[in-house]
């Protein structure tokens, strides 16, 4: 790095470098009758304060003097006996430019720099004579960055455009904007932004010499090639001619002054810079950063499940992969329950996956047949629901068909905390009804269908056919298991009654249904209602009473 510049007196930029701070000074002459001189300090990272001074000394050192030290010219003079006056000053991690005439009886020109912090670097630049400077980019009125939109992975950056790059045509123009982007903090310079790169550069070599030296025998292969990558490399010296952009890794990079950054992750915050670089000169002139936070990504709505509450989950596209969220906390020191799901109606594939605390405890898909799901051991349980593809369902009649429009694409389900049961309750053996045509006459039938071991409650429902009806088949109108004593009119409802049996093979009840009228074709329901889940439809039963009797 220089420590000691004199500049050759010609009327242009003569020379810029990177300089190491604490304290430094640069010794400068001007060429004879220079009407103006021109002194830009840019610092790179930290504040640093530069003052610039004119030395008057009485006499010159004689040119045949031999000098007995390696000391320079400059050097020795300046020690000699004379005046110095304090020509301009300046604090700050901006850069500072400083234009006037040149000292009338100025012998040598000393610029001092110093940084009150630590070791920092600031570029050094020159011009002699009138007119403007012409070596950095010039930069708009409103030099900030502004963010024309947010997303998810991108974010979309716009800025004014810099007279240096509107002026010239694209042919002759030097000139390119840089974008770099970190998630750190707004850099002043680019030489802050390349600083801040060498020095993560050398720290994750530092690791890798730290782990290569913990290592007390490395294998051959390994230790031969680390060799290599850890070998320093020969340190360069600035180029006289300004800074070096060849290692620059530009988000966006050109002469447009809009830019949208990819690839970026959801919910981060990011610092965008922008910079326009001289590629003649090797300059650079820095916009007012951004500061931007992708948004974090689409979560679904989470909806928590009322205890024993019913709910028909329904998927308005068909065919769409659309998936909803429930939870549910169960009661009770057991943290038990019971999850009940039957699908409803239509040919799309329904999944359902039970988890708790990430990590996933049941799934399966969702069927026409009843399903029940054990839920035991965690304080709240996440039901997530996923539609995809579609199922061959069976074909209902057209009398069912407006009843279960509504129902395509949807599931009913209940849950409940289970508070003193050890499982999953038992289902009847068959959901068959069977009806006893001995016992079959003109005003009344027999039912007959198979219970459980648990008491539980059963209610028959009655509907009477038309004509049309029932040449269609009717009762395969009614086989519509999602369609319970909830959807029933109070009218059809015919009796409710409480069965038990131990045996399983012994638990059949009957009933008799009277009320009905001669030769009129009548469909019966039966429908097992319990304390957990939602209700059991058995097969619907199409009976026929006696004309004559």
């Amino acid at each position: 790095m220089l420590s000691l510049l004199t500049f050759p007196v010609k009327n242009e930029p003569r020379s810029c470098g990177y300089l190491l701070l604490p304290d430094r000074r640069l010794y400068f002459t001007l060429k004879k009758k220079t009407s103006a001189m021109l002194v830009t300090v840019s610092p790179c990272t930290l504040p640093i304060e530069w003052s610039l001074a004119a030395r008057t000394l009485k006499d010159k050192p004689l040119k045949s003097l031999q000098w007995i030290t390696k000391k320079s010219t400059p050097e020795v003079w300046w020690r000699g006996p004379g005046t110095e006056e304090k020509i301009h000053s300046f604090t700050g991690d901006t850069a500072d430019t400083y234009n006037g005439p040149p000292h009338p009886h100025a012998s040598v020109y000393i610029l001092r720099m110093c940084s009150k912090q630590q070791t920092s670097r600031a570029t050094v630049f020159l011009h002699e004579g009138p007119g403007p400077l012409g070596i950095f980019p010039l930069m708009p009125a409103d030099p900030q960055v502004h963010t024309l939109g947010v997303g998810m992975t991108s974010v979309t950056l716009s800025w004014a455009p810099s007279a240096s790059i509107t002026s010239l045509p694209k042919s002759k123009n030097g000139y390119d904007y840089c974008v770099l982007i970190n998630s750190l903090q707004n850099y002043p310079s680019l030489c802050a932004a390349k600083e801040r790169k060498q020095r993560e550069k050398d720290q994750n070599q530092g690791k890798k010499e730290k782990k290569r030296q913990a290592t007390p025998w490395p294998i051959l292969k390994e230790w031969w090639w680390e060799q290599w990558d850890s070998y320093p490399e020969t340190p360069s010296l600035p180029s006289s001619l300004g800074e070096d952009f060849n290692d620059l890794q530009c988000a966006c990079q050109g002469t447009e002054n809009v830019c949208t950054v990819s690839e970026l992750l959801p919910d981060t915050s990011y610092y965008f810079d922008v910079f326009v670089i001289d590629k003649v000169n090797r300059t650079s002139a820095a916009y007012k950063g951004a500061f931007a936070r992708t948004h974090e990504e689409a979560q679904a709505a989470v909806v928590p499940l009322r205890e024993g509450e019913l709910r028909w989950v329904s998927f308005q596209d068909s065919g769409s992969n659309s998936q909803q969220f429930f939870s549910f906390r169960p009661r009770g020191w057991k943290q038990s329950g019971l999850l009940t799901l039957q699908r409803c109606g239509g040919g799309e594939k329904i999944k359902v996956t039970v988890s708790s605390k990430g990590q996933v405890l049941n799934s399966q898909g969702v069927g026409t047949d009843l399903i029940h799901i054990w839920l035991q051991g965690s304080p709240s349980y996440l039901i997530h629901f996923q539609q995809g593809g579609t199922t061959t369902s069976p074909v209902t009649s057209l009398t069912d068909a407006a009843r279960l429009e509504s129902l395509k694409a949807s599931v009913k389900m209940q849950v409940s905390s289970a508070f003193h049961r050890r499982g999953v309750p038992s289902l009847p053996s068959t959901l068959q009804i069977k009806s006893f045509n001995r016992l079959r006459g003109c005003n009344s039938v027999t039912l007959a269908w198979m219970g459980t071991e648990e008491r539980s409650l059963y209610c028959v429902y009655r509907r009477k056919l038309s004509s049309f009806d029932e040449e269609a088949g009717g009762a395969s109108a009614l086989n519509a298991p999602c369609l319970g004593p909830e959807s029933r009119s109070d009218t059809e409802r015919v009796l409710c009654k409480y069965f038990q049996e131990l045996n399983p093979r012994r638990a059949v009840t009957t009933a008799v249904i009277g009320g009905l009228e001669p030769g009129m074709a009548y469909v019966f329901d039966v429908y097992l209602m319990r304390r957990w889940g939602i209700p059991i439809k058995y097969v619907s039963k199409m009976v026929k009473t006696r004309k004559e009797c």
